[in-house]
């Protein structure tokens, strides 16, 4: 790995070291973990590791490959899938847990399908979907596990598609959700705004003919400022979860809490967990989108360095009562071999305090260097024989 030092990267930060520690937190959650989206800084990890059921936060990846269909066009909003017999008798009833009161035979949209998903947790609404995408829920879960190692999520497996208990086939740990939540806000941001932060919807009937509404189990819609997702899970072996995203001044925080012992648990200690990350924590600008933050070696191209630049706005994560005294380094393997797009992630930004872990930002192409011929390499070769 080479590495170059970036000089004078943060104009007016003081050289004394960070004074202050992380701000202090006792998690009621078996498992809790906190990460702020905007700098990649984990600022709370108990047990990110550790493999447990999802129950109905499994949900998650069902809606998420769903979406990713719809963005490519290979799934609409206003197709239509009809309710199987057979579909409907697993999943009706007391003994189905929640589910979105679908009736045999009805034609449901996709787009009522992931409200049903998404807001009721819906265990039929799953199904039903999965079924009409891929043709059995089995080769919808096929496709849940391909988009799980797309995204590089190492510790955890899908056997069902609505996250019912399967005997442990079914298991996932908080830091891979919290990339899968990260995955569907970053991947597809239109469909996240449009059904995660929905209060409530109403489908089917009870028997007397009316309505039936059914409200988000979000424990902190309306709650905390910003918040906008994601989903919820409870079952017996799994204990009370929750996976949760909220947004404030610039600042996207992702939890994940699980093993709690209520419902009531379960708000009490999602709020307190998200408005701790909120008020003890600060961003920290660094570099602004498209800031030349370094330029690295090329090798075999038509130019020989190409510009480092921010793919967005960067910040880091700090204590809030924390003085300054930033390390920052660019670290890329090269020379960067041609040719290269512009765009392309070809470097790590890596920001350091004595009292965080390492903040790791990717850099990229500020422009396209294409690979260099003959007479290009000779030119290339001299310069650098020369200095």
């Amino acid at each position: 790995m080479k590495k170059s030092v970036a000089a004078l990267l943060f104009v007016g930060l003081l050289s004394q070291p960070l004074t202050a520690a992380a701000p202090p937190y006792t998690s009621e959650a078996p498992i809790a973990y906190l990460k702020d989206m905007s700098s990649g800084a984990v600022l709370y990890d108990k047990g990110g590791e550790t493999r447990m059921p999802p129950a109905s936060m499994a949900k998650m990846m069902t809606a998420h490959v769903a979406f990713r269909l719809i963005q490519k066009g290979d799934l609409k909003l206003d197709q239509k899938f009809t309710v199987r017999p057979e579909t409907w008798q697993q999943w009706h009833g007391p003994q189905a847990g929640s589910t979105m009161f679908l009736s045999p035979g009805e034609q449901v949209s996709v787009e009522n399908l992931l409200h049903g998903i998404v807001t009721l947790s819906g265990n039929d609404a799953c199904v039903v979907l999965a079924e009409g995408i891929a043709g059995t829920e089995q080769a919808f879960v096929a496709l849940m596990n391909q988009e799980a190692k797309r995204l590089g999520l190492k510790n955890s497996n899908f056997g069902t598609s609505n996250g019912w208990p399967d005997e442990g086939v079914t298991y996932v740990t908080a830091a891979d959700l919290a990339s899968l939540a990260e995955a569907t806000i970053e991947e597809t941001p239109s469909l996240y705004k449009k059904f995660y932060a929905t209060r409530a919807f109403t489908w089917g009937k009870t028997m007397g003919g009316a309505d039936i509404e059914q409200g988000n189990r979000n424990p902190i819609l309306g709650k905390v400022a910003g918040a906008d997702g994601l989903k919820t899970g409870h079952t017996e072996e799994a204990g009370y979860g929750f996976t949760g995203s909220a947004e404030q001044e610039g600042r996207r925080l992702v939890m994940v809490v699980a093993g709690l012992t209520s419902a009531n648990q379960r708000i009490a200690e999602s709020v307190r967990f998200m408005d701790w990350g909120f008020r003890a924590w600060k961003a920290q600008p660094l570099f602004k989108k498209g800031q030349t933050v370094e330029t690295a070696e090329v090798q075999l191209g038509s130019a020989t360095r190409v510009a480092l630049v921010a793919p967005q706005d960067m910040a880091v994560t700090l204590p809030r009562a924390a003085s300054s005294g930033i390390s920052v380094k660019v670290a890329y393997t090269g020379p960067i071999k041609a040719p290269i797009a512009k765009g392309q992630k070809i470097a790590q930004l890596i920001v350091s305090t004595p009292d965080t872990p390492p903040q790791i930002l990717p850099l990229v192409a500020g422009e396209d260097v294409s690979e260099a011929g003959i007479f290009g390499r000779l030119w290339n070769g001299l310069k650098s024989f020369f200095g």
